[in-house]
């Protein structure tokens, strides 16, 4: 993601990812092997549904390559209807004798008949935060699942029970949960609603993996060996369009990293800068204020660029970070589907190897299809929503990001105009004196 234009990343692919279909689109790629075309039962001729039973609406809209265009759409997710909110606060350090942990307090406002009470409020630590990710994964692998940040710091270059480490954590904890709340699927996931409600989660904890992750175990070992024949060519470009956007945020965050190393220096120089001038002032008669007033100058200059340091490290970085996490996540549930895709097709397969006589698509292969049809609406429903999303977040990352570099020179002109009526008052009076 460059700092400009989002949709100026290209594709390696054979489309790029604004000609894509919409994701919500009926149309989809058919397995182009000659064996498995008869057999394969086409999107078309189907009525599309989420896991959750949700009929998939089939609708495209216009789409446009105009930034302005696309940006519009953000606005249409503020018409949805929300009927569950959370939020993340109040982080407190714990010691103990066995360890020390740091606990959020996560509240939650809800009108949903799911939940036997409209408000709650409990303490979570980040492994909890941790368990409840695992567990949508788990239960729900057609869909995308947010990140969370990294749980392990380098010992001795970050303080996590810094007040600036605990503050960030909290951030994208909240994050986090605000985006599986938004989720039309994974909020209603039954992990999420204990995570909310339950007052202790170990008993949780303790139960072992679901009947749907030991199935996906079976099937990696069935596809283990296979190679597909065809990834369909949304797919290919959504791959496309990651690898880009992988490389275009490691370059921006490296450069940004250096920037704020390098800030971090000339702040050190201002502050050791500022002093010198008054030191020099008390030397001085006639150039004693003025003096005085560089001196004064200086030091606000260095208060505003801390201030802009400040913001790229607790505001710009951390999105950058939770992208690259975000694109881990998608490629993930990408590979999760061409397994889905890698059982279909050996499925047929085995069937034009055997030579058996079938009439119409034996049910297990028809139920893998039905699976991996799902699996394609699931995941494109969340592409388009994962893409509104990063629309909404560098939108609002950019205009922060000029407002507060406008705010900054506003704040160093400012400081600097204090200095010339002092040098102009001087003037004139030794003009009048001559």
């Amino acid at each position: 993601m460059s700092a400009g234009n989002a949709n100026s990343l290209t594709s390696s692919g054979q489309q790029s990812i604004e000609e894509v279909s919409h994701p919500l689109s009926a149309e989809e790629s058919v397995l182009s092997s000659p064996d498995t075309a008869n057999a394969a039962i086409s999107l078309a001729e189907k009525d599309l549904s989420l896991l959750n039973g949700t009929p998939v609406d089939t609708s495209s809209p216009a789409s446009s390559s105009s930034l302005v265009n696309r940006l519009q759409l953000d606005d249409d997710l503020n018409g949805e209807t929300h009927d569950l909110f959370v939020s993340v606060d109040d982080p407190k350090k714990h010691v103990s004798t066995m360890e020390t942990y740091i606990t959020y307090r996560v509240t939650t406002k809800t009108t949903r008949t799911e939940f036997d009470l409209p408000e709650y409020s409990l303490r979570r630590r980040y492994q909890d935060f941790d368990w409840l990710r695992n567990k949508l994964e788990e239960s729900q692998p057609t869909h995308l699942v947010p990140p969370l940040p990294e749980k392990f710091v380098m010992k001795g270059v970050v303080d996590r029970f810094s007040e600036e480490f605990v503050e960030t954590r909290r951030k994208a904890l909240d994050k986090f949960l605000k985006r599986v709340a938004d989720h039309p699927v994974l909020s209603f996931n039954e992990n999420f609603n204990v995570f909310l409600t339950a007052k202790d989660l170990n008993s949780y904890k303790k139960q072992g993996l679901a009947l749907l992750t030991k199935m996906s175990e079976s099937v990696k070992n069935v596809t283990g060996g296979y190679k597909l024949r065809s990834r369909p060519l949304e797919f290919a470009a959504m791959l496309d369009y990651l690898d880009v956007f992988t490389q275009k945020l490691g370059t921006i965050d490296r450069i940004a990293q250096r920037i704020i190393k390098e800030q971090s220096e000339y702040l050190m120089e201002l502050r050791d800068y500022g002093p010198l001038y008054s030191s020099w002032a008390a030397f001085e008669g006639e150039l004693q204020k003025p003096l005085k007033s560089v001196s004064e100058c200086v030091t606000s200059c260095a208060t505003a660029l801390e201030e802009l340091t400040d913001d790229m490290s607790e505001d710009f970085l951390p999105v950058l970070r939770e992208y690259v996490l975000y694109i881990e996540s998608m490629k993930n549930v990408l590979k999760k589907r061409d397994q889905v895709q890698a059982e279909y097709e050996a499925k047929l397969e085995a069937i034009v190897v055997r030579k058996e006589e079938k009439i119409g698509v034996p049910m297990d292969v028809e139920k893998c299809q039905d699976r991996m049809e799902c699996f394609n609406a699931d995941l494109k429903a969340d592409w388009e929503r994962w893409q509104n999303n990063k629309r909404q977040d560098f939108r609002q990352l950019l205009t922060g990001m000029a407002e507060k570099n406008i705010q900054y020179y506003e704040k160093c002109l400012a400081a600097w105009d204090t200095i010339i009526p002092l040098l102009q008052k001087k003037e004139d009076m030794n003009v009048d004196t001559n």
